[in-house]
């Protein structure tokens, strides 16, 4: 796991930077219904989404557990900024229309309770909008999937989409839409792959925890590519929308 105050400062230009969050925010407000007036981005990291997550009478507030990244949000987004930990928000029931939480579920070891808190925060009739399937978007069958792809599965991958829709479910939430985007500037390249293999990074992608000897072999293999800094296609990212239950007062309406 990162160390989030310390990655605060470089974090943007490593993921993407603006075009990559343009392109989600743009994709999370297309499900975010037009009378929402209220929306809480979870894990908002520095802000660099959140603070496009805007449109006339939206009213926005981010989440992040990391001081350095709440605090850089804060400065960016210039709207309130709470610190606290995704799986227990220190926020009161049903105080929004929307939750979001981009490129977050895939992190949090317990998944499900980041559902729950989403559920619980958001009124009745609320929506929750979600990255899922983070890691299996990176696969654009280039030259490098087809290397690795054998040896990978996500099938423990913490936000898989069936599971994400079944926490969604316990939670009263039920499935209302997704959308699609480009991470723009996440395409690998040979290169920067393997050097990533071998510094430990991807274990959750290997059934076997991509111990040395694989990741050797893989880098190897990659290493024989052409195009060693050519990036390969940008990453499709998922997001599925969710909507809570409405009460038996408003569902009578």
């Amino acid at each position: 796991m990162l160390d989030y105050d310390r990655e605060a400062a470089a974090y943007d230009a490593t993921r993407g930077g603006v075009p990559r969050a343009e392109a989600a925010a743009a994709a999370v407000l297309g499900l975010i219904p037009a009378q929402a007036r209220t929306l809480l981005d979870i894990g908002c990291g520095t802000g660099l989404v959140t603070t496009r997550l805007r449109r006339p009478r939206l009213r926005v507030m981010g989440c992040d557990r990391s001081y350095g990244m709440a605090h850089k949000a804060a400065d960016r987004i210039g709207a309130p900024v709470v610190l606290g930990d995704v799986r227990r928000l220190p926020l009161r029931d049903g105080a929004f229309d929307a939750v979001s939480a981009v490129w977050l579920l895939h992190l949090v070891p317990d998944s499900a309770a980041v559902v729950a808190e989403a559920a619980r925060v958001l009124r009745p009739g609320g929506v929750f909008v979600a990255t899922v399937d983070k890691d299996a978007g990176h696969d654009v069958d280039s030259d490098i999937d087809t290397i690795l792809r054998p040896h990978r599965s996500f099938a423990a991958a913490r936000d898989r989409a069936d599971a994400i829709e079944a926490h969604a479910a316990a939670g009263g939430m039920r499935p209302v839409g997704r959308a699609r985007f480009a991470g723009h500037g996440q395409g690998r390249t040979p290169r920067a792959t393997a050097e990533a293999l071998l510094a430990g990074r991807f274990r959750s992608w290997f059934p076997d925890g991509g111990d040395s000897a694989t990741a050797r072999e893989l880098a190897d293999r990659l290493a024989l590519l052409p195009g060693q800094d050519t990036r390969r296609p940008d990453p499709s990212y998922v997001l599925h929308a969710f909507r809570k239950d409405a009460g038996p007062a408003e569902g009578a309406r």
